[in-house]
């Protein structure tokens, strides 16, 4: 145990590495690279969603497992919409826009993510139509129109309208006394066109599906397993009559906008950050619209009225056949089929933390104080391990100090409870709440003021950069001294998405590690400016060129004639300057692996340039979302793990932190987990040379291959403790 750790403290500290790439990097400037190496970021991340895609079409894939990644893929894409789309667009309206890394032009880029995106929508309404929606109903769950109802069920929901709809429906009228009214971004909507029939003129009216009732109205709330749902823009458009009597009700369609959502603060203009995003918030509401969703039976002359009023062009116009707004498919969750989802797994709790007579309240303090601990969730419990470790830490006497860093978490999160119950106690408590966490803005401003309330010393990020970092770290008296214990993961302080989110966390008492985050958090809370860590890389000053040290010194040992490999795993591989040092180490016959989630700009398998260069691309039951960074290191392997992706903003303007790995048995169980992972036996996508993908998930006798996380459920549940809990 002891030799794991020095091994790990002897390891340049990430400000010598920065020296040290530096010079390298200036030695290696000249090697010229082809114009053509990086794929087109937006391309890369519809690729990703087209993944996704490919599991709602899978008939191999349990049937409401289909039907929730369909449902991931329209909340994915309105984001996409919403934020890389809105500010590509905003970005040439100001003239800021510039040319890809690939010399492919703004306006051009624009155009291939408009059509793209398109035929990926089209696909995906065809997967629900043609072939989720008749499976569903081979298995008992129908989604029904109204002429499929019985005249006793449409009695029944001729009452359910007038008592539970009709009160809550607003018709808005457009005539020369009604302007055209706002269209909220992402609602659902009905243009109604009605003739009157006094005048005989024809007017409009809008009417938005109320999201406060539910989408899918159960028919049968109480069935036998089988269920029969209608759609709530259904029901309104069978009871128009109500809503406009004495009116001749000429046609309806559906139709959706999505608006401009990113928020944009000047920080280095303001005085007050908090203010300053809630007033952004608020304007975030009217964004102009970037995207208009219409039923295939609209007319043209209400699609030429959307058209003009809501300012769009027929470049930002999708056709699709109903129903709009596929999220909406979540709503299939309540269906108690449990035969048509994936096998429930029970999260083992740590190992290291298990006690022997079942107590959930293990000595955390005398696990970690043992010996280092690594936590993988979701495989591992997230409530028998953080914040088993955080609840632990507010009851405790010893304890004097807690400090945590906050980007998102749940509503209803026992995080904030334990942080509230330790100030309560006496305990100095420090939490670092990022509110420029995008689309969790609001949230995070009311934890902040609740935990204010209850005396935590709150700080809202720094201007100009993101707290992103995983950290928390608890001070304790023992024996007269301080000591101090922390964890830094992978994956944000949610109880609720550590359940699906894959991610690792790193429980440690490690001295050096300690002075590391206390002089961390002294730089995000007061006016430090730490130059030098020792276990840890810290971005923006010194993460990048800590890893482009670390691949250069691989590349330098495979022209020595060493082995040299580097693996990466992370959400995204977009960071140009990352990407050339892989593309020169795979030149000098490094081994290279990525295994990536999302978008990843790198082409591998191009002769002369990445044929040493390896792309994977795990999908599925969970979300993967660990970052790691591996490095062969001549035989002395070196493990990062943490929250940076390769982006420039993870890498410019952000917190971010990797801690290195020194225990060696945890950098065993990394690197089979990365064996898993690329290992032709299991199922995976491969990323090409052009830019395509590919999912293997048969053998070629036809049999399926090996699903990763069926896999490392199996073999974390039976990982043995490493060492037994003090005292036990």
């Amino acid at each position: 145990m002891e030799s794991d750790r020095t091994t790990a403290d002897e390891q340049p500290t990430d400000l010598e590495l920065l020296d040290e790439s530096l010079a390298l990097t200036a030695s290696n400037g000249d090697t010229e690279l082809p114009s053509s190496r990086f794929i087109d970021r937006e391309l890369s991340w519809l690729a990703f969603n087209q993944r996704v895609l490919e599991l709602g079409e899978d008939p191999d894939m349990p049937l409401l497992e289909r039907a929730n990644f369909l449902a991931i893929f329209a909340s994915n894409l309105d984001e996409w919409f919403m934020v890389r789309v809105a500010g590509l667009k905003r970005r040439i309206v100001t003239g800021l826009a510039v040319p890809t890394p690939a010399g492919v032009s703004p306006q051009d880029q624009l155009r291939s993510m408009q059509t793209r995106a398109r035929e990926l929508q089209l696909r995906h309404a065809r997967a629900f139509t043609e072939d989720l929606r008749p499976a569903l109903e081979a298995e008992g769950i129908h989604v029904v129109s109204w002429d499929q109802l019985s005249e006793d069920e449409r009695v029944h929901l001729r009452e359910v309208f007038s008592a539970q709809i009709f009160p809550v429906l607003m018709p808005l009228a457009v005539d020369p006394a009604h302007p055209f009214p706002y269209i909220s971004g992402l609602s659902l909507n009905l243009s109604v066109r009605v003739s009157n029939p006094l005048t005989e003129k024809i007017e409009f009216a809008r009417i938005k599906v109320p999201p406060v009732l539910a989408r899918y109205y159960p028919l049968d709330p109480n069935g036998d397993g089988t269920a029969r749902f209608i759609l709530l823009e259904d029901l309104i458009t069978h009871h128009l009559d109500q809503l406009f009597p004495g009116m001749e009700i000429i046609d309806h369609h559906a139709f959706r906008v999505t608006r401009n959502e990113d928020v944009t603060i000047e920080e280095d203009e303001t005085e007050n950050l908090l203010q300053a995003l809630e007033q952004e918030l608020l304007r975030r509401r009217f964004g102009p619209p970037i995207r208009l969703e219409v039923s295939d039976d609209m007319d043209d002359e209400t699609l030429d009225l959307l058209k003009t009023e809501l300012d769009i062009t027929d470049d930002e116009v999708t056709v699709l056949p109903g129903p709009l707004d596929l999220g909406g498919l979540f709503s299939l969750g309540r269906v108690r089929r449990p035969d048509l989802r994936y096998k429930t797994h029970v999260p083992v709790t740590v190992a290291e933390f298990r006690t022997s007579d079942g107590d959930k309240r293990a000595d955390i303090f005398g696990a970690v104080a043992r010996r280092d601990v690594l936590a993988h969730h979701p495989y591992e419990s997230f409530s028998t391990s953080v914040q088993a470790f955080l609840e632990q830490a507010a009851r405790d006497p010893d304890v004097l100090a807690i400090k945590q860093t906050l980007y998102r978490t749940s509503g209803d999160s026992p995080i904030i409870d334990a942080l509230i119950k330790a100030a309560n106690a006496g305990k100095q408590v420090l939490a670092m709440v990022e509110i420029k966490a995008r689309f969790d803005e609001q949230n995070n401003i009311e934890w902040g003021r609740k935990l204010e309330r209850a005396g935590v010393h709150v700080v809202y990020g720094l201007v100009g950069l993101k707290t992103h970092c995983k950290l928390l770290q608890v001070i304790r008296q023992e024996d007269g001294r301080l000591k101090t214990y922390n964890h830094i993961g992978t994956g944000n302080y949610n109880p609720k998405t550590s359940r699906i989110y894959e991610d690792l966390g790193l429980f440690t008492c490690d001295e050096k590690v300690s002075r590391d985050i206390t002089r961390l958090f002294n730089q995000l809370s007061g006016y430090a400016i730490e130059r030098k860590f020792s276990r840890l890389l810290v971005a923006p000053l010194h993460l990048r060129n800590g890893l482009l040290a670390q691949i250069e010194q691989e590349r330098r040992n495979a022209l020595e004639g060493k082995f040299a490999r580097v693996r990466v795993k992370a959400n995204s591989m977009v960071d140009e300057a990352i990407i050339d040092a892989l593309y020169r180490a795979s030149q000098a016959g490094v081994q290279v692996d990525v295994w990536v989630r999302g978008i990843c700009s790198l082409r591998p398998g191009v002769e002369g340039l990445s044929e040493n260069i390896r792309v994977r691309s795990v999908i599925g039951r969970y979300l993967e979302h660990s970052r790691i960074f591996s490095f062969e290191n001549d035989g002395d392997q070196r493990i990062y793990i943490g929250s940076a992706d390769m982006m420039h903003r993870n890498l410019d303007r952000r917190i971010e932190a990797l801690v290195l790995i020194g225990d060696e048995g945890h950098r065993k169980d990394i690197t089979a987990m990365f064996d898993l992972a690329m290992d032709d036996g299991t199922a995976t996508w491969h990323l090409g040379p052009d830019a395509e993908w590919t999912r293997r998930y048969r053998a070629e006798d036809g049999s399926p291959l090996l699903e990763l996380h069926d896999e490392m459920m199996r073999r974390v549940a039976s990982r043995p403790r490493r060492s037994p809990l003090l005292g036990q």
